[in-house]
């Protein structure tokens, strides 16, 4: 214990054995020890004593839209992981769209890492994406560390990342099957939403209606049949349709090795509150009604669903008008993701710790991120400390995002991250930043 350099004390502290009073010592970046919360603090070490805040694992953020370069108008590595930092968040892995190149090749994997180098507040990891016509870049891009790679089953919104038909997905999946990665899929079918009523406008029951839940249902359902025959680890983004859980928890019980993520705006928001208009409530797949939503909770309960990820993908105000055919379709919410699920999953009754396993662990583990997601000797030294009984009211100028649209503005939140650490360091506090200080991240061999 002589090299210990830091340690955080806590009267509720979250590890993988539960939540107990310790202290946590810290060398070189790297939890050495959990001891009990009187130990002695080793001689040079410095003491941060947290009182009843409580201590968690940096959380882990799998599925968020930077969109740096190219379109850093909308977001950027420098405001993005700020905004994540503000949120208790040391971990994110950027998606392959909406930047300008998308991370379809190495090349391009190359001039995003160098763009996020030096912007970057905490730790940073990339998806690749597979396209009709990349399936011999593939291969590359995992070896050059990507986490996964990204397939849409319908069209993406940006042309630059055309979507994969039934055919090219199987070829895809073949591909990345053969040497053991990921595919992840926005799984929505294309001849549902093209059959589906398209009115245009700013009724939220008429753009709900537009993508309904037999698309996904349909999707995954194709999904899970080309998985299984090929073997091929899955897994499904933002579920956001109730009615596929039960072809998803058939799925896991054959053995098929599929995960799925949620997000916390369908685990906080539902369709009956969305006033008409309000297109910074619009994403896709779409917020559905209440029942929709109870269902959701359950199947993370019971761990049908995995995780849950933000799906981070701002865009500029102007693109968010009031007619919901023509908006672009994003949530922000970085920054507000670990209060907004904390305020409803104490409300159902569950704790802190099932929250550190939604987005900390859980999230980790489905990207090989072994040195994330849980507070024991060995990891990395990255931390959120969290006041869980403090509200706040959500004010959209108090973002950290680049562009301060949200769909939580005026929303009353408990959980009111404190500070956020990252290798034990402090990199932010009471709203206060330090310099970026975050690396780059490639998969684990």
């Amino acid at each position: 214990m002589s090299d210990v350099e830091l340690v955080l004390r806590s009267t509720r502290v979250i590890t993988p054995e539960g939540t107990r009073p310790a202290s946590v010592a810290v060398a070189a970046g790297k939890i050495t020890a959990v001891l009990p919360h009187d130990a002695e603090v080793p001689a040079g070490a410095r003491l941060e004593d947290l009182g009843d805040d409580v201590l968690l694992p940096g959380l882990v953020d799998t599925h968020v839209h930077v969109n740096d370069p190219g379109r850093t108008h909308w977001e950027g590595f420098w405001t993005a992981t700020r905004a994540a930092a503000a949120g208790g968040i040391t971990t994110l892995v950027d998606m392959p769209l909406n930047s300008l190149p998308p991370t379809t090749t190495v090349g391009n994997l190359r001039t995003k890492r160098d763009v996020a180098a030096d912007k970057a507040h905490i730790d940073v990891g990339f998806w690749g994406g597979a396209l009709p016509d990349n399936v011999k870049d593939l291969r590359p891009l995992h070896d050059a560390g990507v986490f996964g790679f990204k397939a849409f089953l319908s069209p993406s919104g940006v042309d630059e990342f055309p979507e994969l038909d039934q055919e090219r997905l199987a070829r895809s999946m073949a591909e990345i099957a053969g040497f053991g990665g990921l595919l992840i899929v926005h799984a929505e079918d294309p001849h549902h939403l093209a059959a589906a009523p398209q009115q245009g406008g700013p009724k939220y029951t008429d753009f709900l209606a537009s993508r309904p839940r037999d698309a996904e249902d349909t999707a995954i359902a194709n999904l899970l049949a080309q998985a299984k025959r090929l073997n091929a680890r899955v897994h499904v983004l933002h579920l956001s349709s109730s009615d596929a859980l039960p072809l998803i928890a058939g799925a896991k019980a054959e053995g098929v090795p599929v995960t799925v993520e949620t997000c916390p705006h369908y685990l906080t928001l539902t369709a009956e509150e969305v006033p008409d208009g309000a297109s910074e409530f619009k994403c896709c797949p779409p917020i559905r009604e209440a029942a929709n939503q109870d269902l959701l909770w359950q199947a993370l309960a019971d761990g049908t669903i995995d995780c849950v990820v933000t799906d981070h993908s701002p865009s500029t105000a102007d693109l968010k008008t009031d007619d919901f055919a023509t908006a672009w379709g994003g949530i922000s919410g970085l920054q507000l993701s670990l209060p907004a699920i904390w305020t409803e999953a104490r409300r159902r009754g569950h704790n802190l710790e099932d929250v550190v396993r939604w987005m900390s662990a859980r999230t980790a583990r489905l990207v090989g991120l072994g040195q994330k997601g849980a507070i024991e000797a060995g990891r990395d030294a990255d931390f959120a400390v969290l006041a869980p009984d403090e509200t706040f009211t959500v004010d959209p100028a108090a973002l950290q995002h680049r562009n301060r649209v949200t769909a939580y503005a005026g929303k009353t939140l408990s959980g009111v991250v404190r500070s956020t650490w990252l290798r034990g360091e402090r990199i932010m506090a009471d709203g206060e930043f330090t310099e970026p200080k975050g690396r780059l991240l490639s998969r684990e061999p």
